[in-house]
């Protein structure tokens, strides 16, 4: 019988939370950013967060919304969790977070849960708090509202390649474009246009008070392999840095070496690996 059992989290733990994420900044930045915008009030939550730790000692949070997102998860905590959630039915699109307590879950969920449609154990996380020393590409820049559109197939030619399935399958993608549109708005957006097609582009799909967190990088298919994505990357980081936060950070595939040359080039270095589940 676990000792220590999970708990759903509510607002009165909030300020525990937030120290507990602050230990683990990178790999917490999504829970740490939902946790700032909405709290922990069930009713004002996109999802729930759960906690392992007496209430004097909080030692390890979980995210349970689209995605499952442990924090600081040790051994016994990844088995608390598991406990509970295998007698849920899946709601979750992925679990997503350090590679040792994401493998740990899905070791444990996998009867329950699965089948996978992948898993990918080995995600570098890297962060960077310099800016650039490459040059950046003063043709990158931040996606203005008008531009939605122009944007939007290629942020819907990203989903399909990175994730494996097209974000247009469940709702025609009204409400992928809601978050394109979204980040657009905030000035998270970022693209490189030539005769109004997008031939780079990325996000700041998180911003904390300590990281922004990149991603949806991409660069058009006829575009690869001329020496855009260093210098289009550069001016992504020097824009995050100088304007939305103190670092910014990505995670990786371990097998997408060019990516990973671009990334080491623009300054990031390895904070730790993350491993995804996707359902």
């Amino acid at each position: 019988m676990l000792t220590v059992p999970v708990r759903q989290l509510g607002e009165s733990e909030r300020r525990a939370v937030e120290r507990l994420l602050d230990l683990d900044p990178f790999a917490g930045a999504q829970v740490a950013e939902r946790v700032a915008a909405r709290g922990l009030a069930w009713w004002r939550a996109e999802g729930r967060v759960l906690g392992y730790g007496t209430r004097r000692h909080l030692e390890s949070v979980c995210w349970l919304g689209g995605n499952l997102t442990p924090v600081l998860a040790s051994e016994p905590a990844v088995a608390a969790y598991a406990d509970l959630l295998a007698g849920e039915e899946r709601l979750c699109s992925s679990i997503v977070g350090r590679a040792d307590a994401v493998l740990g879950l899905w070791d444990r969920l996998a009867e329950a849960w699965g089948p996978a449609r992948d898993v990918r154990p080995n995600q570098p996380l890297l962060a960077t708090d310099a800016l650039p020393v490459v040059p950046a590409d003063p043709e990158v820049r931040r996606v203005r509202s008008g531009e939605i559109d122009r944007l939007f197939p290629a942020a819907v030619a990203m989903y399909t390649e990175e994730v494996g399935v097209s974000p247009l399958a469940d709702d025609g993608g009204r409400s992928y474009r809601r978050r394109v549109a979204d980040l657009v708005r905030a000035g998270r957006a970022y693209a490189r246009f030539v005769d109004g097609q997008v031939v780079f582009k990325a996000e700041l799909a998180v911003v904390t008070r300590r990281t922004a967190q990149v991603q949806g990088v991409w660069v058009a298919p006829e575009w690869r392999g001329r020496g855009i994505a260093t210098a289009a990357m550069a001016a992504v980081v020097r824009d995050a840095l100088l304007r939305a936060a103190p670092t910014v950070s990505l995670y990786v595939n371990d097998f997408n070496l060019p990516a990973r040359r671009v990334y080491d080039r623009c300054g990031f270095r390895p904070v730790g690996t993350l491993a995804t589940v996707l359902f």
